[in-house]
């Protein structure tokens, strides 16, 4: 099973995005036994909180299932429990390190590493911009689907 946490500063936006859309590539391929897919937060501003609601307006837009969530804050046990960490900024990045002591297995990422268009992925808690959010979004996940079904083979056998 190859499981992925995605995060973002609160949890509640772009993490919960990518959370959703990469379920939906995985659901439509017929994966979904062999995935693992959840989210997080960096910081704790919005803990407990549901998916935003400009989030829940554009995945609904694009008819993909939004996945019922609360906030929740990463914690040092995901390096452990998870193969890859996708951060949706190099802010993340750097909050993802020091939560978790480092990267000494390489499972950290920016989701749009795994994209033509590398760099960060704007946050739209203060942007307002969920289209360009969500472009950016599909992109990374679509490229980590590709990469994941090349390098892992769909699936690994833990």
């Amino acid at each position: 099973m190859i499981k992925i946490l995605f995060i973002c500063h609160g949890n509640i936006c772009r993490s919960t995005m990518a959370q959703s859309v990469m379920q939906h590539l995985v659901d439509c391929r017929g994966l979904s036994s062999d995935f693992r897919i959840d989210s997080a937060a960096t910081s704790r501003e919005e803990i407990g909180n549901p998916v935003h609601p400009g989030t829940v307006r554009k995945l609904k837009k694009e008819h993909i299932p939004v996945i019922p969530h609360r906030a929740v804050q990463m914690k040092p046990s995901d390096y452990d429990e998870y193969d890859y960490l996708i951060g949706m900024d190099s802010a993340n990045i750097r909050n993802m390190k020091r939560i978790v002591g480092g990267d000494s297995a390489g499972k950290i990422f920016l989701l749009l590493d795994f994209a033509q268009g590398q760099g960060d992925i704007a946050d739209p808690w203060y942007t307002g911009n969920f289209e360009d959010t969500y472009r950016d979004v599909r992109q990374g996940c679509e490229g980590l689907m590709e990469f994941l079904l090349r390098e892992e083979g769909g699936a690994n056998d833990e």
